[in-house]
């Protein structure tokens, strides 16, 4: 392969990876906001070195990584894989953590405080490592259907980790600013997790559907803080 070809693959699988990484991202940035302030930059740094750590992890073992599309049983008439196991597993928990953490927005400053007071720092990373492991997945397939050569997807993988590592503080301080955006990005964590268990279904829903959704939906939201800016001048 050429020269020219090789930094193509790179830079488009790079932008990829960077764009699927969101809602993992996302994900992270919300953990870390539910634990004790002093240990949010430890649980997002643990978050995405654990991230890249499985990705590369993957790569290395993608022959053990297909066979998991291989089927388990059969539940009326359809095929069941670990993969859709884990597909499974991982929309329903994001489904179960979206879910608490509006209860806890809604319900107030001391419920909030309560859940925070709670949330230990490895329940924390437990949390990311189940989720990272989901989210590997998109990635990983992502990273196959692009490159053939090892080296560079692992090359963009880290290039997209490190990005998401300088951006990550940056959001949680957002999310944190602006409470709508919050439970918007609590908004797209539940319909991820929703495509995840259609996934698992062997139900396709393209994610862009939903990535555009949530892109609208923040625009909107910009334009509403602008005016609202804009009223109080």
């Amino acid at each position: 392969m050429e020269l020219t070809d090789l930094l193509m693959s790179f830079l488009t699988l790079s932008a990829l990876e960077i764009v699927l990484g969101i809602d993992n991202l996302i994900f992270i940035a919300l953990v870390a906001d539910g634990v004790q302030p002093e240990y949010r930059r430890k649980v997002r740094l643990l978050g995405l070195s654990l991230a890249l750590i499985i990705r590369v992890a993957m790569l290395l073992g993608l022959s053990w990584i297909m066979q998991l599309t291989e089927p388990l049983l059969t539940v009326a008439e359809q095929e069941i894989s670990a993969r859709d196991l884990l597909l499974l597993g991982g929309g329903l928990f994001l489904l179960w953590k979206s879910t608490v953490e509006m209860h806890a927005d809604i319900g107030g400053v001391e419920e909030k405080r309560a859940m925070v007071a709670a949330q230990s720092l490895q329940g924390a990373i437990l949390q990311i490592g189940i989720i990272d492991l989901v989210f590997s997945f998109d990635s990983i397939i992502t990273a196959v259907g692009i490159g053939s050569n090892l080296y560079i997807m692992i090359s963009a993988i880290m290039v997209s980790m490190v990005v998401m590592l300088v951006a990550s503080e940056g959001i949680s301080h957002f999310l944190r600013t602006y409470p709508t955006f919050k439970m918007l990005a609590l908004s797209f964590i539940l319909m991820i997790g929703v495509v995840l268990i259609a996934e698992g279904l062997h139900m396709h829903i393209p994610k862009g559907y939903i990535y555009f959704a949530f892109a609208f939906s923040l625009g909107v939201e910009f334009l509403n803080i602008l005016a609202s800016k804009k009223r109080k001048k």
